[in-house]
């Protein structure tokens, strides 16, 4: 019923002029307050509401900003997101959020919407190292950051944390506790993050002075706690276990966390485990998890600042590359022999 109540149905009601109504939409200072409690009665009794979408059309200036993750399953892309609805909400604007699942097309399909939808600007994390999106964005004028990704594009500003420094924390610390035999667990190679951390991972181990051979890779098809599952199970079913696991995200780290101590293996005694990003659930597992610690709160919150700003400035605006350094929260699932000895004589 309520959509169908047009703004001159409002101006009937209350006695008024179509301006009239629109000042006390729009402008209710200057309307007298008599008048204005009598159009604001008629919006309550027919139950209006205003159509956002034609204003934002008509005024030009539209109030939200999209937002394109990953996987919106994952806990780091949702402490992101309220990072950037924080921001968002404080300048006035909404957020429309969409999951691309790591899928081009999807992705491809999403960027189209927000594009029809004419929102003041878009943050994104690609699906692929491409950009093709990022680059149609721009095409169409629309104000772009990415997200989690340290591309450093002339014409674009982006957010991130450096990937491959974090995977360097993560293996040397496994090589410190004393580690021969470890495992990485990683996602597809055309995803940036999982490549980045592999290759601070193989770096860990060439400034140790290993063998790059040291550190074995198992690529699993996706960053989720069910490729975590089938991967702790492989290595359940060796005859010859790793001593210590990185996985590239916690999604990974908890699944592989929960096939191995299903099947029996002790964690940290006989299988030390690294995830990443920290995310709330890696402090409360069965094992705590050690994780290499990204700020998501404030990636999305900068993140959104950099695209409003972006958006209401001028041609001339200056782009930033920012880029977070992470830190290696250490926990009970990767105490190698040397620590839990010096723990126990405390």
């Amino acid at each position: 019923m309520s959509a169908r109540v047009s703004i001159r149905d409002v101006a009937a009601r209350a006695k008024v002029s179509l301006a009239t109504v629109s000042n006390v939409l729009n402008r209710p200072e200057v309307v007298a307050t008599a008048t204005r409690e009598r159009v604001l009665a008629a919006i309550e009794e027919l139950g209006f509401v205003r159509n956002e979408s034609a204003r934002q059309l008509r005024s030009g200036r539209p109030r939200a900003i999209g937002l394109v993750v990953l996987d919106v399953s994952n806990p780091f892309f949702t402490d992101v997101a309220r990072g950037v609805e924080e921001a968002a909400s404080e300048a006035g604007h909404a957020v429309i959020l969409c999951n691309s699942a790591g899928s081009a097309t999807r992705e491809a399909r999403h960027v189209e919407l927000l594009a029809e939808q004419r929102v003041h600007g878009v943050l994104i994390t690609p699906a692929t190292n491409s950009l093709e999106a990022v680059d149609g964005l721009r095409r169409r004028g629309v104000s772009v950051v990415l997200l989690d990704h340290p591309a450093r594009l002339e014409d674009t500003c982006s957010v991130a944390v450096d990937d491959r420094t974090g995977g360097e924390l993560a293996v040397t610390h496994l090589l410190a506790e004393g580690h021969e035999r470890v495992v990485m667990v990683n996602g597809p190679a055309h995803v940036h993050q999982a490549a980045e951390r592999h290759r601070g991972a193989v770096d860990a181990v060439l400034r140790a002075g290993r063998d790059p051979e040291l550190l074995e890779t198992i690529v699993m098809p996706t960053l989720d706690v069910a490729s975590g599952l089938r991967a702790g199970e492989q290595l359940l079913a060796r005859p010859v276990r790793p001593t210590a696991v990185f996985c590239a995200n916690d999604l990974l780290a908890l699944g592989a966390l929960q096939a191995l101590v299903r099947g029996g293996a002790r964690v940290p005694e006989e299988v030390a485990i690294v995830g990443y990003d920290d995310i709330d659930f890696a402090a409360a597992a069965a094992v705590p998890l050690t994780s290499v610690r990204q700020p998501r709160h404030l990636i999305g919150r900068t993140a959104a600042q950099l695209v409003l700003a972006e958006a209401d400035t001028s041609r001339d605006h200056e782009h930033h590359h920012v880029v977070f350094t992470p830190e290696l929260v250490v926990r009970e699932s990767s105490r190698g022999p040397r620590r839990r000895r010096t723990a126990s004589r405390r």
